[in-house]
């Protein structure tokens, strides 16, 4: 069961509840370059990012949130640190919320300048607690465990809420996969606010993946997380296609996915190239739930994706068309690729127009 969080609106898109989870990344362009931050945005948003983030390091780069916020398409977040004057700026130009942790950023007249402005224009505050930055008295106390994110971010939420602002969703990350899952289930248990999981730090992009899809799968099989980043060293658009795997692989994103298998001895068809140039193919298709098999061997091939609406399984230098487990034909190897692709826009018409 989807642990249910309060609802909060994050400019047109609303996370918790029972919304949908929402995926999100951040921009590595300089914030001020407004035409790079720009594009590489745009490319966010036609990859299926929900929610963008951007570094605000200084002035230049919240005063350039207008320009961006008037060019793109999907809700804008701030990521400040210690500076509350870029907080001000950022909400004057449109952001549609802050990462900013109160407890850091000075004086509690300070804090209550940013949430008043807040709270006027209905801009949450998310509290991103890291295990790299965790306050010194919390460390002395409860040194790098997940316990220790915890209390630091019950300290940053006890200050808001004593302002009576509760807009408010949380992060708690650490690069080492078992804390960060106890972080979040510990976090889930106590406060009300959606969560934003992610791994962070995770590494590239193979590494990266991996350890994102083993902790934020079992964070999401257990029904917590109401947005997910997967953090990559790479280009952004891998965080959004990683995330997606990872949602898709439990059923809580529609898109065309690929059963394919390991291959064997009983392989007797070039069948890699074909399921890696399939799979490419899938990824610039609308997303709806459609699933694709390129399979090894017609000895059971088949039959372990009879749920594939349309897949191929190999002969000796050919293969079978088959529909929902069901032969339709043979194809010689060559044409593989092209009939199965025709087979799949065909599907996808005739869904479409349904």
């Amino acid at each position: 069961m989807r642990k249910l969080t309060r609802e909060v609106q994050i400019g047109s898109v609303w996370i918790g509840g029972q919304h949908k989870i929402a995926i999100q990344s951040m921009t590595n362009t300089k914030t001020s370059d407004t035409t790079a931050t720009i594009a590489q945005i745009h490319a966010l948003e036609r990859a299926g990012c929900d929610i963008v983030r951007v570094a605000v390091l200084n002035e230049d780069d919240a005063f350039a949130i207008r320009p961006i916020v008037q060019a793109i398409h999907i809700p804008l977040v701030a990521d400040i640190h210690f500076d509350y004057r870029l907080a001000l700026i950022s909400l004057e130009s449109g952001i549609h919320k802050l990462r900013i942790n109160p407890g850091n950023i000075g004086s509690l007249d300070r804090i209550r300048q940013v949430v008043d402005v807040c709270q006027i224009k209905n801009v949450p505050i998310r509290i991103g607690v890291n295990m790299g930055s965790l306050d010194h008295d919390i460390h002395q106390q409860y040194g790098r465990t997940a316990i220790a994110l915890v209390k630091s971010a019950e300290k940053h939420v006890r200050i808001l809420e004593e302002l009576s602002f509760h807009n408010i969703v949380l992060s708690l990350k650490a690069s080492d996969v078992p804390m960060t899952i106890e972080a979040y289930q510990l976090a889930s248990q106590k406060f009300p606010y959606p969560l934003h999981i992610g791994v962070t730090e995770a590494g590239t992009l193979y590494a990266g993946s991996i350890k994102s899809a083993v902790g934020l799968g079992i964070l999401l099989n257990q029904g917590i997380g109401d947005t997910l980043r997967v953090s990559l060293t790479d280009d952004p658009i891998q965080e959004i296609v990683a995330a997606q795997e990872i949602l898709s692989s439990l059923s809580m994103f529609w898109k065309p996915t690929l059963i394919s298998c390991p291959t064997c001895g009983r392989t007797q068809y070039d069948m890699i190239p074909i399921a890696k140039e399939i799979e490419a193919f899938l990824q610039t298709l609308p997303r709806i739930p459609l699933k694709v098999a390129v399979m090894g061997c017609v000895v059971n091939g088949p039959g372990e994706a009879k749920d594939a609406d349309i897949g191929v399984a190999g002969g000796k230098e050919e293969a079978i068309l088959f529909k929902k487990g069901e032969a339709i034909r043979k194809i010689p190897q060559a044409q593989i690729v092209a009939v199965l692709k025709e087979e799949i826009l065909r599907y996808i018409n005739k869904t479409v127009k349904l």
